[in-house]
């Protein structure tokens, strides 16, 4: 096949055939940018991480599945689980709760940049930074345990073999001073709820999770679907909530990178890094990525490079009709 789109722009709807060769092609293009990328070492545990590995999955609304390469290789969540906290607070405190704690503004700045906290406002700017995920994490923590919220996941990502990584857990523990920074910074605001602690250790054990690329197709079938399981038929959040999940996902979800994956790819997604990628595609569909070799971003290199070249040949940007 050539490198043009298997859809013109009237869309008609793909093959199987034709979705397994995007797919196919999309992880060999993957498995092959993994060099130019670099695991993260700034949480010890995850340097452990084989930079070459590379999986991509799939998960549409009638249940068919793709799997390439290491899927059921189990990796932290890191912060994919932004989504997860942004679903809960949005379920459960509903969305002007939510954003009276945090903005929905794109920072332009990395991650864990506090930036911006400092000099231009007293709130975070989305809830898809660290800044943002451990304010929402200090609304949450008095109401929920860790145990609850991890069974919100297991639902969301259809994985009950979802559980805490101890061992990243303490290595993030160990080595989270910046996070414990951002939390006292909005402590010293009058921002953050409740103990910055407590908080931060809530925020570290919930970017432990241990998923796989699986997990997270499911996650993004769920988010693709407007909240609904579509192979049991449960509502597990809220459509008008969805919208602004994708929405975020759309502007934040690759920080300081948000701008171009939306330009190249243009599918609502989420990274973290662990390695994951985690997006919510037409169809709906929903596809998860691990390739724990990163970009300076701390974006996975190979599931960037897999996601532009599922776009193209599938037209799943968002802006193809």
């Amino acid at each position: 096949m050539t490198e043009t789109t298997i859809l013109s722009s009237a869309a008609r709807t793909p093959s199987r055939e034709e979705i397994e060769q995007a797919f196919r092609e999309a992880y060999e293009i993957g498995r092959a940018a993994t060099i130019t990328g670099k695991v993260a070492d700034y949480i010890p545990e995850l340097a452990k991480a084989n930079p070459r590995a590379f999986g991509i999955a799939m998960l549409d609304g009638e249940g068919n599945r793709l799997a390439f390469g290491d899927t059921d290789t189990r990796f932290s969540i890191q912060s994919v689980c932004k989504v997860i906290i942004l679903a809960v607070s949005l379920k459960t405190k509903g969305f002007r709760e939510t954003f009276s704690h945090v903005m929905m503004e794109p920072s332009g700045d990395a991650f864990n940049s506090i930036l911006k906290l400092d000099t231009r406002s007293n709130l975070p700017f989305n809830p898809l930074i660290n800044a943002g995920a451990i304010q929402l994490v200090s609304t949450l923590a008095d109401e929920f345990s860790f145990e609850d919220l991890m069974g919100f996941a297991r639902e969301l990502c259809m994985d009950e073999g979802i559980c805490l990584d101890q061992a990243v857990y303490h290595s993030e523990f160990e080595s989270g001073n910046r996070n414990r920074a951002i939390a006292y910074l909005l402590k010293s605001k009058g921002v953050l709820q409740g103990d910055p602690e407590k908080t931060v250790d809530l925020y570290f054990k919930l970017c432990s999770l241990s998923v796989t690329a699986r997990s997270l197709a499911s996650l993004g079938l769920v988010i693709s679907n407007d909240g609904v399981n579509p192979l049991t038929g449960e509502h597990l959040i809220d459509p008008e909530h969805v919208r602004t999940i994708k929405s975020l996902m759309f502007t934040c979800g690759l920080y300081d990178f948000s701008g171009r994956f939306g330009v190249m790819v243009g599918v609502p997604g989420k990274s973290g890094v662990g390695g994951g990628l985690m997006c919510a595609a037409r169809g709906p569909m929903g596809i998860g990525l691990y390739g724990p070799a990163l970009d300076e971003f701390g974006n996975s290199v190979a599931g960037v490079k897999a996601m532009e070249h599922l776009s193209r040949r599938l037209n799943l940007h968002v802006f193809d009709y």
